[in-house]
């Protein structure tokens, strides 16, 4: 394998997605003289654009799909091989492609992404929503659609239900309230109305330190249609190859076959227990079903509730599986509980002179008690940018300490039309029953959550545009002592920076 390298590159990264391509910025950059070579299947490759660093750890930007080439003219030290990866051989450290070829690096950097976690494989009636293909064929597939299923609970979930028009939306949660992986339920209240007919009210703020919400019980589920004379009904109250980035569906028309705007049905506390066609519906007479099921469906989904659903197809947004297929066979990596490569603070794997970023790898070394992974497209960014670094700098013999982003736990994105902003344990992860919760939520505007434990701020969930994200990011920080202000601190009558100038 050695003797056929067809050339040797000081740095190889392969993906071309977010962290990939920002692994290769970084190194083209900072070694304008080295060879770096790209290994991506595709012909596009993710780009970060419209950057815009927010405060100190929080930063927005767009994800852009451009043709390859872009990046070429951009660094001429930088070569694009169009190929899948075959095989890696660490110890000779080289890469074989799916075309045959054989290239060898001095030093190496895993960007291969996640896939989906379907609910089942090889299923033509089941969709996984990762990179664009993905999504162009749900378009096409939605355009013809009555009715669809949608299961799981994450960011893709959750822009889903609220951009698909045209269609009926049956959602299957495992939680007791909506978007779990973000919000606790008063925030999944606060945005529930959101997918109903759009009727803003003016309410003045509340302002309490503690909530109570109301659930469907288990199996119970709530309806919500955006068409005003509609009523919602139910057993319940009556109250995302390389990942997509923010906005993914922003210039797709997510709209089905009918003319109804919006209509969605949230099944709580369920999963799937069985996906299974038409034909095997009707080559089983026993198989009794529910009024819910009537109509002739090419797929049928049956819940853990003991409801069953005809639809068109399903939609599994059941999170994600690091992409380490075919880096593991003939290689001793260590690998995380959660399928990722181990990575330690300067993204470095078990292998001498791999490194990884992104969602292939887990980040293994002690965290700051404030940051935590998620798989989201902003940690692909900074461990991308961060990977690169420490390449470069190891390449130079130069120290690298590990960068502030990973000092405080920081996303920015949009669900429901609101700009949501996450900050530290915003869901009191790993804390206990000691922290405790301040809330404040004024309907239809903003809904603010801070997260005290010992008096200290340590997260928090801004919806809406409230101005309070550069703040609450200092307080986080400094860890200052709180609990003199008590409830003021979330006042709408004080302004709060007034307070920490």
């Amino acid at each position: 394998m050695e003797n056929n390298k067809e050339k040797t590159f000081q740095f190889v990264v392969v993906g071309g997605g977010i962290a990939g391509v920002t692994c290769v910025e970084q190194l083209s950059s900072q070694i304008p003289s080295a060879d770096v070579a790209l290994i991506t299947a595709g012909p596009h490759i993710k780009a970060v654009t419209n950057y815009k660093q927010v405060s100190r750890t929080l930063e927005e930007f767009d994800v852009e799909e451009q043709p390859s080439s872009v990046l070429e003219e951009k660094f001429p030290n930088l070569t694009i091989i169009h190929s899948a990866v075959k095989s890696l051989h660490t110890k000779s450290h080289c890469v074989e492609t799916a075309d045959g070829r054989v290239f060898g690096y001095k030093k190496l950097c895993i960007c291969s992404g996640a896939r989906p976690k379907l609910l089942t494989q090889d299923n033509p009636y089941v969709l996984g929503i990762r990179d664009t293909d993905s999504a162009q064929e749900f378009q096409k597939r939605l355009s013809k659609a009555k009715r669809i299923v949608i299961v799981g609970n994450g960011g893709i979930a959750l822009e889903l239900v609220y951009e698909v028009e045209g269609c009926e939306v049956i959602w299957a949660v495992k939680d007791k309230a909506i978007g779990n992986t973000f919000f606790d339920a008063g925030a999944a209240q606060f945005l529930i109305p959101s997918l109903e007919a759009d009727k803003p009210q003016a309410a003045a703020p509340c302002k309490r330190p503690r909530y109570t919400t109301e659930e469907a019980a288990p199996g119970g589920s709530h309806t919500f249609t955006a068409d005003r004379s509609s009523q919602a009904y139910g057993h319940g109250p009556t109250d995302s190859g390389s990942a997509l980035g923010p906005d993914w569906h922003e210039g797709i028309a997510l709209r089905g076959a009918e003319q109804v705007s919006r209509r969605v049905s949230v099944e709580y506390q369920c999963e799937v227990e069985k996906i299974f066609t038409s034909e095997v519906l009707h080559k089983s007479p026993q198989q009794t079903l529910r009024t819910e099921c009537v109509g002739d469906w090419p797929v049928y989904v049956r819940l853990t509730n003991a409801k069953t659903f005809g639809c068109d197809f399903v939609v599994s947004a059941t999170g994600v599986v690091p992409n380490t297929e075919p880096f593991l066979q003939g290689n001793t990596f260590v690998v995380a509980d959660d399928g990722g490569l181990q990575v330690d603070d300067h993204m470095m794997t078990s292998e001498p002179d791999v490194y990884a970023a992104g969602d292939v790898c887990t980040a293994c070394w002690e965290q700051s008690p404030l940051w935590q992974q998620m798989r989201l497209w902003t940690q692909a960014r900074q461990m991308g940018w961060y990977a690169g670094r420490c390449m470069a700098a190891h390449s130079l013999s130069e120290p690298v300490e590990l960068d502030f982003c990973f000092e405080l736990f920081s996303h920015i994105t949009k669900f429901f039309n609101y700009k949501v902003v996450l900050l530290g344990k915003f869901n009191g992860q790993g804390l206990g029953p000691d922290h405790e919760l301040l809330v404040r939520c004024t309907k239809g505007q903003e809904y603010v959550k801070v997260v005290l434990s010992g008096g200290r701020m340590v997260g928090a969930v801004l919806i809406g545009e409230t101005d309070l994200e550069e703040t609450f990011e200092n307080l986080i920080l400094n860890q200052m002592d709180l609990t003199p202000y008590g409830e003021e601190l979330l006042n709408p009558d004080i302004d709060i920076e007034d307070y920490f100038d």
